[in-house]
């Protein structure tokens, strides 16, 4: 009898034991299986396993050229070159000017070696107060790069000196015909200060233009005698 009895208590002890070990392997089922789920970026309606969705590298940086706008008065190729250097090395930069005068239209263009000093420069100076001036640093993508932005391109640029063009234009010798459009045009312009003066009831006598067109001489031709 007490045989039999203790017989039956091994058994129930290898019964608890055994089930505490599907136990245990229900869990970790459970718990790897929550993973999986977890994990998965989306599951069918279907049913079924889950689908991930495939993962996407970050763009890689490859702009080396940067746009900088509000550029200050007396900041030109020069001071830039001497400014931005510290930054790393320039290839090549340039500042947009008018064709005509060939003054500075506050913006222009600087092409570095490094896309990651590009990158540190446009973070960098965006904002940047430069002789009251807050400057806009913008990155320029490869693509949207312009063909013809560097042609034309020279870092020793000199300034046209308008004052001394007008001189030349204003003193060039003149012949008899375009001397005589330019005293036409003289007088056409007082005709209409004349008619604006009289119009708004003001007695002012102007003075005559002095300088009109002076006739060709004329051959003169000597007796052989």
């Amino acid at each position: 009898m007490g045989r039999a009895i203790g017989f039956t208590r091994e058994m129930g002890i290898k019964q608890k034991k055994a089930f505490k070990k599907n136990l245990k392997k229900a869990n970790s089922k459970s718990l790897v299986s929550a993973n999986k789920t977890d994990a998965v970026d989306f599951l069918p309606l279907e049913g079924g396993p889950g689908h991930n969705l495939p993962q996407e590298k970050p763009p890689v940086n490859k702009a080396t050229v940067l746009y900088i706008g509000r550029i200050p008065h007396g900041f030109y190729e020069k001071e830039m070159q001497a400014f931005f250097s510290q930054f790393g090395v320039i290839k090549r930069l340039r500042i947009a000017r008018n064709k005509k005068t060939g003054k500075s239209k506050h913006f222009g263009f600087i092409e570095f070696q490094d896309p990651e000093v590009a990158e540190v420069v446009a973070d960098t100076m965006q904002g940047y107060l430069l002789f009251e001036h807050l400057l806009q640093v913008h990155l320029i993508l490869p693509e949207n790069v312009h063909p013809k932005l560097w042609k034309g391109f020279n870092p020793r640029y000199k300034p046209v000196d308008s004052v001394q063009v007008e001189r030349k234009h204003q003193n060039k010798e003149r012949t008899l015909m375009e001397h005589k459009k330019l005293v036409d045009k003289i007088l056409k312009r007082d005709q209409k200060r004349r008619k604006r003066i009289e119009a708004a009831g003001i007695e002012y006598e102007c003075p005559e233009i002095v300088g009109g067109v002076m006739p060709t001489p004329k051959r003169i031709k000597f007796n052989e005698d």
